[in-house]
């Protein structure tokens, strides 16, 4: 609420501006391409209700919880966006300043004159007439009124910014959360795979004893023995692999939670195994993505922000009103003066009054730079229709994926039972001389193929469920209410630099939330 001298300004400016006009179009959402239902309609998806805002605690797996919560509060990244918020927020202010008197300066000067003597109309007296030294100090100002809605456009133009920066926050929390539980997910098959194959190298290295032991008793070749190596220091060579590959998906978490390249252990120990998801997922209905997602947001709001800029340029095209003045004292010591007079009424000077200014002779470059604004605008529109259609293009690819990811496991569980089986079966008549060393070579390849298979299955249906919660805008709720950057970054920024009242508590929420006034008050 704006009270004293700063209330009744606004008021006076409020009753100047109320007649005036804003040229330039006035923002209208556009239309834009929104399918009624999703397509992939199964048992999987659930068409209807209230997407999950800490989707993440589906799950139910405590770490991945706890790595959640240490990314919100860690992530530079997540950081940065914030402070971009802040920094949209101090734009807003400049523009809000325009709408007020642009000039207001005070100024002084002490100046030491000497004259010619041979100058034009220089009566010729003594000497000391022609040097003097003169003194003056006073203010000036000058207010260019909005008469065509330049500022009030430009205002519109910050405020929509602003709203896009906070969006562009929700969108980089969207994406942090989605990062970090794909991640994690990613870490947990890379583990279970390599589980996997540490089992299957024991199953082998048990066959290449049988063929050794009947190598000796004369039972069989050693081609057996030397294809039984071959299978078991192929399968072995997987190991490092899998070793190098949890160590860098471990280094890319790290650096989601903030963190140097570091082991981890401690943070995912708790729980093992590749993470559950819930048979169904709530998708909504595809017209929720344009509340919901942030991105889709932040490209309206960009649009919307270039259409002030239109009328921004646009007052360009009609002359500039103006009210300047200037109220100070002059004195000197030229005749029978005295510098010390200064402050006497009669050495009051002053002057007001209205001006225009018009740039009438622009050779069309005010009118083109209206047209660079226009198509700029019509760009943004564009642009934003393409991000709803990407969109639901992702949620759509994030369904199929998860609802496909529960049928092929199912087959693979089957699949790797049955290899399984044939591997023992294949083992036991090699063992008793039924059937040849081949057959049991192909039976354990089978088997580590199958269950490496399943476990990269089991993994895709977390993935797809995240990618689906990602594609849905889900994750950034969690952050309502809460400051916009951290405590220690806030008191950072405010030993460096005087913020006022910006870096409390819901000063920016409030400003998102509350409609523009007519005449904001400046941010001092």
């Amino acid at each position: 609420m704006v009270t004293g001298k700063n209330g009744a300004v606004c008021a006076a400016l409020a009753l100047l501006l109320s007649g005036c006009i804003k040229v330039g179009p006035d923002y209208s959402p556009p239309a834009v391409a929104v399918a009624d239902q999703w397509l992939e309609a199964t048992d999987a998806v659930v068409g209807r209700g209230a997407v999950d805002q800490a989707w993440w605690t589906v799950f139910d797996d405590p770490v991945l919880d706890r790595l959640v919560e240490n990314a919100y509060g860690q992530n530079l990244t997540l950081q940065a966006a914030g402070v971009r918020v802040l920094q949209a927020r101090a734009q807003l202010g400049i523009a809000v300043g325009d709408l007020y008197p642009q000039t207001q300066q005070a100024f002084g000067s002490l100046d030491y004159n000497r004259q010619s003597a041979r100058a034009p109309f220089q009566a010729g007296g003594p000497s000391s007439l022609l040097s003097y030294w003169q003194a003056q100090v006073g203010i000036q100002a000058a207010w260019e009124l909005d008469f065509w809605g330049r500022f009030r456009r430009a205002i519109e133009a910050a405020d929509a910014s602003l709203i896009a920066s906070v969006a562009n926050w929700d969108d980089v929390l969207v994406s942090l959360t989605g990062d970090v539980a794909n991640t994690y997910v990613q870490i947990r098959t890379l583990e279970a795979r390599l589980a996997i194959a540490r089992s299957n190298v024991e199953v082998q290295r048990e066959s290449l004893g049988i063929a050794e032991a009947r190598f000796r008793g004369g039972t069989t070749s050693e081609r057996d023995v030397e294809q039984a190596r071959t299978v078991l220091a192929s399968t072995e060579a997987t190991i490092p692999q899998f070793d190098a590959a949890i160590r860098q998906s471990k280094n890319a978490l790290c650096v989601l939670l903030g963190l140097p390249p570091s082991p981890l252990d401690d943070m995912l120990a708790g729980t093992s195994g590749i993470p559950v998801a819930p048979p169904q997922v709530a998708a909504g209905i595809p017209a929720d993505l344009l509340r919901r997602r942030p991105d889709v947001r932040s490209a309206e709001l960009r649009a919307a922000a270039q259409s002030a800029q239109i009328g921004v340029a646009k007052a360009d095209l009609y002359p500039a009103f103006s009210l300047t003045g200037n109220f100070g004292f002059l004195s000197s010591d030229w005749s029978n003066y005295d510098l010390s007079d200064i402050f006497m009424a009669k050495s009051r000077a002053y002057s007001v009054g209205p001006s225009v200014q018009w740039n009438i002779l622009n050779y069309g470059q005010i009118t083109n730079n209206v047209r660079v604004q226009d198509a700029a605008f019509q760009a943004l529109l564009a642009e934003y229709g393409n991000t709803v259609l990407r969109a639901q293009q992702e949620v759509e690819d994030g369904l199929v994926a998860f609802a496909k990811a529960q049928q092929r496991t199912e087959l693979l569980q089957l699949a790797a039972a049955a290899a399984q089986r044939s591997q023992a079966l294949a083992v036991l008549q090699y063992r008793e001389g039924i059937t040849d060393f081949t057959t049991v070579l192909t039976a354990e390849q089978n088997l580590l193929q199958q269950q490496d298979s399943l476990a990269v299955s089991q993994g895709d249906i977390p993935r797809g469920l995240i990618q689906t919660y990602r594609a849905l805008g889900g994750g950034w709720e969690i952050r309502q209410g809460d400051p916009i950057v951290p405590p220690d970054i806030r008191e950072a920024m405010q030993k460096r630099t005087n913020w006022g009242s910006l870096l409390k508590a819901g000063a920016v929420q409030r400003a998102v939330e509350t409609p523009p006034a007519l005449v904001p008050a400046p941010d001092w």
